[in-house]
């Protein structure tokens, strides 16, 4: 199941206090990415497909298939920017904002 296709139906009585994951891998099952207050931006033309980026996103949120860099999961991603700081032809910047 794509992050995109979970459609997040949680009740109020089901979600832990203060959203905490208390089991193993059901991170994807919270799209934590309307944390974030800044987004980055992914410019294809200038990737060189390093993949310098993928290991550092502490969210996963930096999909990789056959060894190339795809958009970013703004499900998952909280816009910490280290992948931007991480890249060195800058195919990736920070806007403000989600």
């Amino acid at each position: 199941m794509k992050s995109t296709e979970i459609n997040e139906k949680s009740p109020w009585q089901d979600i832990t206090e203060g959203n905490k994951i208390f089991e193993p891998a059901t991170s994807r099952h919270f799209c934590t990415g309307e944390w974030r207050t800044a987004t980055p931006v992914f410019d294809e033309e200038k990737c060189k497909q390093c993949l310098l980026c993928f290991p550092v996103c502490p969210d996963s949120s930096i999909p990789v298939k056959e060894g190339r860099r795809e958009d970013f999961d703004y499900d998952h991603c909280k816009g910490c920017g280290i992948c931007a700081k991480v890249c060195p032809f800058g195919a990736i910047t920070m806007k403000e904002g989600r």
